[in-house]
């Protein structure tokens, strides 16, 4: 029997109190800058053992305006920007070539928390992609060196024996570069903190940076669910 999907929609529920503990937010209590916070609600994510919370939904466009999102790993955040990274060539490289802005999307529902970024994005220096991709397991190195991303793949088969052979060589070279490797940096704008809360009077926090001059200049609003 075909799986009824509408019925299926219907019958889940949202923050189950058996595996969800909706945690208090007092934006008044919230600091000056978004990162602390984005610290602090990332390190009770992690403590309160939601899978994979460094992972992200990263939001881009092409030349002609047309979106698009993929999940992403967040490889660091601090005063330089959010961090992640890919081939220059890949589909999302292409596109923040043309159209260096993106948003991204963090979602944390063991808390009923999101957290969401959106600016502009560069590219951080060779050197620094290196570093960051050596730092990082020999599957990651692997994968890397295996390259190709978003072309058209012949086969299974034609991927398996790139992989192969791209493994063996991270196990063979583990500096081994990789130049089309970027890491990218989104300088935040605008941050947005959503703590969710079971009679829908969720609270939405944002955070927006003022001026050019000083980038460590926040206004804050709350905003309605």
């Amino acid at each position: 029997m075909a799986t009824d999907l509408h019925e299926l929609l219907r019958s889940l529920r949202v923050w189950d109190p058996k595996v969800t503990d909706l945690p208090s937010f007092e934006p008044a209590a919230a600091p000056a800058t978004p990162l602390p916070l984005f610290a602090e609600w990332f390190a009770a994510a992690v403590a309160a053992g939601q899978t994979e919370p460094h992972t992200m939904s990263l939001a881009t466009a092409d030349e002609s305006g047309l979106p698009d999102v993929r999940i992403v790993m967040l490889h660091g955040a601090d005063g330089d920007g959010w961090s992640f990274a890919s081939h220059a060539g890949s589909r999302k490289g292409r596109h923040l070539a043309g159209r260096p802005y993106a948003a991204l999307g963090f979602y944390w529902p063991v808390l009923g928390r999101q957290v969401r970024v959106r600016g502009p994005v560069t590219a951080a220096p060779s050197e620094d992609a290196q570093g960051d991709l050596h730092a990082r397991s020999t599957g990651a190195l692997a994968a890397a060196l295996t390259g190709r991303q978003s072309e058209i793949l012949p086969s299974l088969d034609d991927l398996a024996r790139a992989s192969e052979s791209a493994w063996e060589r991270a196990s063979r070279e583990p500096e081994a570069p990789v130049p089309s490797w970027t890491l990218y940096r989104l300088r935040a704008e605008e941050v947005e903190f959503f703590q969710g809360d079971e009679r829908r009077r969720h609270v939405r926090l944002r955070y927006r940076r003022e001026g050019q001059q000083n980038g460590e200049e926040w206004s804050r609003e709350l905003l309605w669910p």
